[in-house]
């Protein structure tokens, strides 16, 4: 029974395949599985947003929806019907054909990372050897499709936008980059299965998760700074400043094409967020061996929907940066600590397996975060003052 309820979706999806042909099976297998996913995820996006929303309007002590359906949950609807029916407007001058391809090639592209997430036992779409390689190689696309509607807007917000976005995406890529390596080198493997079976391994019934060792909690932190980055969410939405550049890169998007950028930035978070649970969390592996009985798939989304949680939490908390704060908090910050972390878990490597490896790596890592912060405070304060204002 407990099997049964793990392998509902596989089991169903394979008695689903039985009554077609045998030489329709494979294709048909595919495309179920596809579908799934495309139909999975803007559901769970519509869902988030009215979470968001309401989530910050409870922070800023407001109501947030509450007209269309109970409780407002119908929102999402309203929303999607009124970007269908809105008119598309084209600038005059843009360059209609990229213009018309910068959304679709930021969906696909996010679309194509879920292929690769075991997001529960046996529920890997394809599972790849270098899976991880390929979820940042396919990522790596987004950062051309944001340049894309810049560029074809032939608007020089949105140019400034594109061009402020590419930056701080590839600023930011090589520290998500970085820490994930480390993970890399604990396992001995680039496919994302074979580093959720190595966290998925107990002792006195807790698991064996990442995230639990010096050098594990190190790499999410910094992996998480970076995704938050990667993904333009507050802090960190820079590209998408209201007050300086109207509305960046997609300034001159209107209707479903706006929408699209809207749901290929959501996507692009959940994506991150089962990179990140699959790396450091155990991916669906259960937190209590006790607790295994409930579905692999249950405990995958659950933890990915956690961090989905604490970036809206994160927007509704703090303020924006500076853009100088941002490229040298990426550069002189995060990427050296992310430096330091695979010198640190090549000593976890090569350690053994005593209490002294605990001690000295945790040592390091605490000294080097105080160090580095302190001249980063002293940078801030002391250094020069041309980002500031003429007194």
């Amino acid at each position: 029974m407990i099997d049964t309820l793990d392998q509902i979706f596989v089991l169903l999806k394979h008695w689903i395949v039985s009554f077609l042909p045998g030489a329709c099976q494979p294709a048909a297998s595919v495309v179920i599985s596809v579908a799934v996913i495309v139909v999975l995820f803007p559901l769970l996006f519509a869902l988030t947003t009215v979470f968001e929303r309401k989530g910050l309007a409870r922070i800023q002590n407001r109501i947030g929806p509450n007209r269309t359906g109970p409780f407002g949950v119908l929102q999402p609807i309203a929303d999607g019907i009124k970007s269908l029916t809105k008119e598309d407007i084209v600038p005059s001058s843009a360059d209609s054909a990229v213009h018309f391809l910068a959304p679709l090639v930021l969906v696909v592209a996010v679309f194509m990372g879920f292929a690769v997430l075991p997001m529960g036992r046996n529920m890997a779409l394809v599972d790849m050897d270098a899976g991880l390689l390929f979820f940042f190689a396919i990522g790596a696309s987004t950062e051309l499709s944001v340049f894309m509607a810049g560029w074809s807007s032939r608007n020089k917000y949105s140019l400034l936008g594109a061009m402020r976005a590419v930056a701080q995406m590839i600023s930011y890529e090589v520290p998500l980059l970085m820490s994930s390596v480390a993970v890399v080198m604990i396992t001995g493997s680039l496919s994302l299965n074979k580093i959720v079976a190595a966290q998925n391994q107990y002792t006195f019934g807790l698991p064996h998760w990442y995230i639990f060792t010096p050098w594990g909690l190190a790499a999410f932190l910094l992996y998480a700074i970076a995704a938050t980055a990667e993904t333009n969410r507050s802090p960190f939405d820079l590209p998408e400043g209201e007050s300086e550049l109207v509305a960046g890169y997609h300034t001159e998007y209107s209707g479903f094409k706006f929408a699209l950028f809207f749901l290929g930035e959501y996507l692009a978070m959940f994506s991150i967020s089962g990179l990140g649970t699959t790396l450091f969390l155990g991916g669906w592996s259960s937190p209590l061996e006790v607790l295994g009985w409930v579905p692999s798939w249950f405990w995958f989304f659950s933890k990915m929907m956690m961090s989905i949680f604490v970036f809206i939490w994160l927007r509704g908390t703090l303020p924006r940066l500076r853009q100088d704060q941002l490229m040298n908090f990426a550069w002189k910050f995060v990427l050296p600590l992310t430096m330091l972390n695979l010198f640190v878990t090549a000593l976890w490597r090569f350690l053994g397996d005593g209490w002294e490896r605990w001690v000295f790596c945790t040592a390091i890592l605490v000294a080097a975060y105080v160090v580095m912060g302190r001249v980063e405070m002293r940078a801030e304060h002391f250094g020069p003052r041309r980002y500031r204002y003429a007194e």
